[in-house]
């Protein structure tokens, strides 16, 4: 756990350093309009979980056959190498051929969290997945903040060296360090499913197939504004700041913090009341907390909203894992957290291509309004599910 722990904070921080001055990295390839800033911060940002959306079922059941360790050195090492090309590449068009291919990579957190899920007990799983997300917001804390001091100090082609380097070191850490327990002989002679069979599993469980489609609502509405976070701060300063790139960093960094305090703890409480329960309390407070961030008038005030949302919407990731460890046969689990993670990824591409095009026609305050109207009808929905389930379970023992 240990070893994962420090392995995904690095992948975590390495990854979100480039978050907060991607719409300004683009600007350093020509003289562009601020439309077409932001559709291509969109495109670009997005085309990584398109990649990925098609690829991570398959990770997923590569993860069940052969194990989950060989999974993370492939991608972290195929995500180190397409960050480290990024430091050299000088247009719109190659910046966005890059992503795609790092988002064949994509996918070593998602792994690392189906690892540690397959080899924990389902009595306290929500509490370890909770745990291990704590090292993943740690990074998403600290990377921007790094990310925006190195962009602002050496510029960004040596933020992307060092980024890949961090990668590096965390699948360093992974082959010596991490030892992956084998399936128990009873284990393996589980039924092995075929494709086909895992997705009539997932279909012939509504709220299991409803979870997975709300985490792509939840990834839209959250992803929607992340590329468009630094050119926002820049509005609330009033255009005056001169490291625009650390003041983004700060606000990326307080969801981060956020998620830190009280992920570990929405995943305790999912062990005790039920996962999907907490799942629909988290997206209707994370409606609530989005209104406030679109009203900001100052850079403070972003940031104490963006604390306050991180820490509502920390618990949603290892809540939903840990309801699929819970539900899901042990030997098709890494395949259907990889469809869940496609779903995910999917959500990633529909959010940042919304906010971008959002942005573009109307005013970048009006994606925050979209994206609360998204978590409120995703938490009404399932929440409706759940009470439409519990009343059959009664009129069945009826």
């Amino acid at each position: 756990m240990f070893i994962m722990w420090i392995a995904n904070f690095f992948v975590a921080a390495s990854a979100t350093m480039i978050l907060p001055f991607l719409s300004l990295f683009i600007e350093t390839f020509g003289n562009y309009s601020d439309s077409y800033v932001q559709r291509w911060s969109g495109f670009i940002f997005g085309i990584t979980f398109l990649t990925a959306f098609f690829v991570s079922p398959i990770w997923g059941r590569i993860g069940d056959k052969y194990g989950f360790k060989p999974i993370l050195l492939l991608t972290g090492t195929g995500i180190a190498t397409s960050i480290l090309l990024m430091s050299v590449v000088d247009s719109v068009h190659g910046l966005f051929i890059l992503r795609m291919f790092m988002g064949l990579a994509t996918g070593f957190i998602p792994t690392s969290m189906a690892l540690i899920s397959s080899q924990a007990p389902k009595e306290i799983a929500g509490k370890t997945l909770g745990t291990l997300q704590t090292g993943t917001v740690s990074g998403g804390l600290l990377g921007p903040l790094i990310g925006g001091m190195l962009a602002d100090s050496f510029g960004f082609a040596y933020t992307f060296f060092l980024t890949s380097a961090l990668i590096y070191l965390a699948v360093i850490l992974v082959a010596f360090g991490i030892k992956e327990k084998k399936k128990s002989s009873a284990n393996q002679k589980e039924k092995k499913y075929s494709r086909k069979e895992v997705l009539q599993y997932i279909i012939q469980k509504p709220l299991l197939l409803k979870i997975m489609f709300l985490s792509m609502f939840i990834q839209a509405a959250n992803f929607s504004i992340q590329p468009l976070l630094a050119l926002y701060v820049n509005e609330l300063t009033g255009g005056t700041a001169t490291n625009i790139a650390l003041l983004a960093g700060f606000a990326f960094s307080a969801t981060g913090f956020g998620n830190l305090l009280a992920s570990r703890n929405w995943g305790k409480l999912g062990d005790n009341i039920g996962h999907d329960k907490v799942i629909v309390i988290l997206m209707l407070a994370s409606s609530i907390l989005f209104i406030p961030q679109a009203l900001a008038t100052s850079l403070w005030q972003l940031v104490l909203f963006r604390f306050l949302f991180g820490m509502v919407v920390g618990g949603l990731i290892p809540c939903m894992t840990a309801y699929i460890r819970n539900v899901a046969p042990l030997s098709m689990q890494g395949e259907v957290l990889g469809y869940n993670v496609s779903f995910r990824f999917l959500g990633n591409v529909i959010g940042p291509v919304m906010g971008g095009m959002i942005a573009g026609f109307y005013e970048i305050s009006t994606v925050f309004y979209i994206t609360s109207f998204i978590f409120l009808c995703s938490g009404v929905m399932l929440l409706y599910s759940i009470l439409h389930s519990e009343s059959g379970k009664k009129t069945a023992e009826s």
